[in-house]
């Protein structure tokens, strides 16, 4: 399978490489690195992305920002970075990218476990993982062609406990090599409409 990988330099990204490049082709995209660079917060970048890579076969991406803010301390420009970037990043790679998906085609989107899992600060978090999860259980039964879109929801990352311990306590950090795991039944399996959790 020909598959598009955005965020690829990421920690969640760069364990989906290890996995999936064993046995499919990877094209890494990201937004300054990779072999294709992309803004998901901006529809003319990702219309322009999906020119330049041409028809896939799956699309999986481990990108998008949020607000980290006490929610006295939010205003609607605070909200507005997730929403764009996120949320709307992650919903036009699958409007637009539909265009560009061959038949049977699936579309791997990110969220996280602060959906249904709270923390403090981590309201804009909360709000776009769970707009995303109901996006992806609402388009899947749109879908022509075959083409399947799942979310996969991980808790912290092993990996990223020394920047976020301070806002996980109590939770259990999964390795980005387990995460990578459901990011591979996504793309390699037959679900679609699910929310894939990992931890």
């Amino acid at each position: 399978m020909k598959i598009l990988l955005i965020g690829a330099g990421g920690t969640i990204g760069s364990a989906v490489d290890k996995e999936l490049s064993q046995r499919h082709e990877i094209i890494r995209i990201g937004r300054t690195s990779g072999d294709f660079q992309v803004d998901i917060s901006d529809s003319t970048s990702i219309r322009r992305l999906f020119e330049k890579t041409g028809k896939f076969d799956a699309l999986v991406c481990a990108a998008g920002n949020v607000t980290f803010a006490p929610l006295s301390e939010m205003s609607d420009e605070s909200f507005a970075l997730g929403l764009k970037d996120k949320l709307m990043g992650q919903v036009n790679l699958l409007l637009i990218g539909r265009e560009f998906a061959n038949d049977n085609a699936s579309f791997t989107f990110t969220t996280g476990v602060l959906s249904h899992d709270p923390i403090f600060s981590g309201a804009s978090a909360a709000l776009v993982n769970g707009a995303l999860n109901s996006f992806v259980r609402a388009a899947a039964i749109e879908l022509p062609r075959g083409l399947r879109v799942n979310s996969i929801s991980p808790n912290v990352l092993v990996e990223a406990m020394g920047k976020y311990a301070p806002y996980f306590r109590g939770f259990k950090p999964v390795p980005a090599a387990d995460v990578a795991l459901a990011y591979a039944k996504s793309v390699e399996g037959l679900q679609t409409g699910q929310t894939l959790h990992v931890g």
